[in-house]
């Protein structure tokens, strides 16, 4: 493309920008970049700025990006990007379709015996396959509420994103791996990075609090015997205050009396099973509900371009990046309680290290956003479960 002449483009710059030097880029060495201003805004409002530049660039089909480098303010001129082509939401609608059978066949609930050749289970999950419709229903209600937090909040500041994709994962316990959206452009600044991140958590935890604490009223306490093909669902201690408001104690609860040191082995490795203890036989709701507070904590661990990712970054800038290796530590320490863990590590060492580059770094979070930026964190701990599913083989 050709530029328009080097005293349009610094008029244009210099309504909101002090301009200290200027420097022509070799495509090479800075690709996609055109030129450089260093110096300083002249308003603080960093943000505006950006705006006005923008728009006043727009003709040229020129996009400003802001940077802080070595202290100095920096304003690259780039190509703007082209809009993306529309979506074609079949390939959406499909999975949705498949990842709802998919996680009804998860909810089927059979009564009698459960033949044990392949054919004759798959018979038997079909024939009751209506019987799973409260644990998709609600599974499928809490993932969707959290991607479409994210996806309304794209539309709401103008960032292209795709709908969302579910996965189905058939002969699962939640008869999905999620779902997920795409961002297709980039995001202006912090402040919008945050607001698409941190809206699909909060969405997805409204709807699964509530469904959790109806399925816990829905559910009966039994005690804890061996089981060879069982499980224990994990805590967290959102999850421990949601049984201990249905039921008045903390669950599971061992045989015998124990004190705060016991606990925090048990949640933390999940070890020793308090075979002979009580615990919640879990209702399908109440179980969705839980794994829907699951996958939320999933999505807000601080790395990468996961949800948590986001609203670290947008809070703490490049500096989020320094937390990258203590979590990927953490996850392999408790890879030693559920293995599960050491493929979510390998996951982010391969894909997380990367963090979204809005397209002005300058423009810090409010302070309303970053108390919610705050309460994002407190909300993580609160939803983590160390460790996810405990066996009960004897």
């Amino acid at each position: 493309m050709s530029l328009p002449e080097p005293e349009i483009l610094n008029q244009l710059i210099s309504r909101v920008f002090r301009i200290e030097d200027v420097t022509s880029l070799n495509p090479q060495t800075q690709p996609g970049f055109l030129m450089r201003y260093r110096g300083q805004l002249l308003d603080e409002d960093s943000a505006s700025a950006y705006d006005v530049l923008a728009g006043s660039l727009d003709p040229y089909l020129i996009s400003p990006y802001f940077r802080v480098e070595d202290g100095k303010q920096v304003i690259y001129l780039a190509p703007k990007q082209p809009d993306p082509k529309p979506d074609n939401p079949s390939t959406n609608i499909i999975l949705f379709v498949l990842t709802i059978l998919s996680v009804m066949m998860a909810g089927v609930q059979i009564e009698g015996p459960i033949p044990e050749d392949f054919l004759g289970q798959m018979t038997v999950i079909v024939r009751n396959i209506f019987t799973g419709r409260p644990f998709a229903l609600s599974l499928m209600g809490i993932l969707l509420a959290h991607e479409l937090g994210h996806y309304f909040m794209s539309r709401y500041h103008k960032t292209p994103a795709t709908l969302p994709y579910f996965i189905p994962f058939p002969f699962s316990p939640l008869g999905t791996m999620g779902a997920a959206i795409l961002m297709r452009g980039t995001p202006k600044n912090k402040r919008i990075l945050f607001d698409i991140g941190v809206a699909g958590p909060i969405a997805g935890l409204v709807i699964a609090i509530p469904v959790l604490i109806y399925g816990l009223s829905l559910s009966t306490l039994g005690p804890i015997e061996p089981n060879p093909g069982g499980f224990l669902e994990g805590n967290s201690l959102i999850y421990l205050l949601a049984k201990f408001v249905v039921f008045g104690q903390l669950l599971p609860a061992p045989a015998e009396p124990q004190g705060i040191l016991y606990w925090l082995q048990y949640f933390f490795t999940g070890r020793p099973v308090p075979f002979g203890g009580l615990d919640v036989f879990i209702h399908n709701v109440a179980f969705a509900g839980w794994a829907g507070i699951l996958v939320t904590a999933l999505n807000l661990i601080p790395a990468g371009t996961l949800d948590g990712g986001h609203v670290i970054y947008s809070l703490f800038g490049e500096k989020a990046k320094k937390a990258f290796p203590y979590i990927v530590a953490l996850l392999v320490g408790l890879g030693f309680a559920w293995s599960g863990w050491w493929l979510w590590a390998a996951l982010l060492f391969w894909l997380g290290r990367v963090n979204a580059q809005p397209m002005d770094q300058i423009t810090e979070l409010d302070p309303n956003r970053k108390l919610i930026a705050y309460a994002m964190i407190v909300v993580f701990i609160l939803v983590f479960t160390p460790v996810p599913f405990m066996l009960l083989a004897p």
